[in-house]
């Protein structure tokens, strides 16, 4: 039961979210083997004046063991 959160700035259109949570499911899918009816994904708007208090420090800096790929930016907060 995979479920992907992305979260980003906001100013993408619906169906540039849309063609994303597709590409994102697709891989999923495929990667994992998992089941279409299994796999959700949620799209999450951020403002960049939030960002480092409410996803760069608790979902990046506080959680290094599950991040898989790290940001190429400074610490934002």
């Amino acid at each position: 039961m995979p479920h992907a959160v992305i979260k980003m700035f906001p100013g993408r259109d619906q169906a540039q979210k849309e063609a994303l949570a597709r590409a994102i499911n697709d891989a999923i899918i495929a990667t994992l083997g998992s089941k279409p009816e299994s796999v959700s994904v949620s799209i999450e708007d951020v403002t960049p004046e939030t960002w480092g208090q409410s996803v760069y420090g608790p979902e990046i800096a506080d959680k290094p063991e599950t991040l898989f790929i790290k940001p190429g930016y400074a610490d934002p907060r």
